[in-house]
């Protein structure tokens, strides 16, 4: 069997999908190794699913290096910058692969993105929309306001390739949600749907790129 792909892992929350990642690869569905899970939040509950599976984790936060700077909008760029750079030179000292996101809420800047691009690394997210659609944060509740408004009939799901201009990247792989009349108002259990798309969708999408990096390294 090929050897493993290196994978690290960016969280800021429950991490979910994190587990489905981890628990795909524990079956032997999934030619990944993750070397690293790194969040921004330390009380990110991913941080501790990674721990039990006996991952090495990190916390990086941009608070530090916001208080170094003034605060004002060229502070927080400036800042913004510095974690970025620090958060590239975090990961490659690792020598990964590829790097998932998986409801990492940071928008990632080219001071992260051309290093790793430089290191020929993958970085890949999942978004909790169609592409083009809902960019940014919070793309489930815009959705489903945007539904409740009789403005759209679905939204989605993909898994895409990261670049600077946020949830734009190349979609990778995209599962289209339709929304269903008479269950979907109540915003939990549509969310609860959601996620549950998600994990398959993070499963199928990781599994096609590791394939692809794989066959690139034969």
């Amino acid at each position: 069997m090929a050897t493993p792909i290196r994978t690290t892992v960016l969280i800021s929350g429950n991490g979910s999908n994190l587990q489905a990642l981890i628990d795909q690869i524990a079956a032997g569905n999934l030619n990944a190794n993750i070397i690293r899970v790194l969040s921004n939040r330390k009380d990110a509950f991913g941080l501790e699913r990674a721990r039990k599976a006996n991952i090495p984790t990190q916390y990086h936060n941009l608070v530090k290096y916001k208080k170094q700077q003034p605060a004002t909008p060229e502070g927080v760029q400036a800042a913004r910058e510095k974690y970025d750079a620090e958060l590239a030179r975090l990961i490659l000292a690792d020598q990964p692969e590829l790097v998932v996101c998986l409801g990492f809420m940071h928008i990632l800047s080219p001071q992260f993105l051309e290093p790793l691009e430089l290191a020929k690394v993958r970085i890949i997210n999942l978004h909790p929309a169609l592409p083009g659609a809902f960019n940014g944060v919070n793309a489930i509740e815009r959705a489903h306001a945007a539904w409740m408004e009789g403005k759209i009939d679905k939204t989605g799901v993909m898994i895409h390739d990261v670049i600077s201009e946020v949830d734009m990247g190349t979609p990778i792989l995209v599962r289209e949600i339709p929304f269903r009349k008479g269950e979907d108002e109540n915003i939990e259990v549509f969310e609860k749907r959601v996620h549950e798309i998600e994990w398959g969708t993070v499963i199928e999408g990781v599994s096609l790129v590791l394939n692809e990096l794989a066959q690139k390294s034969t």
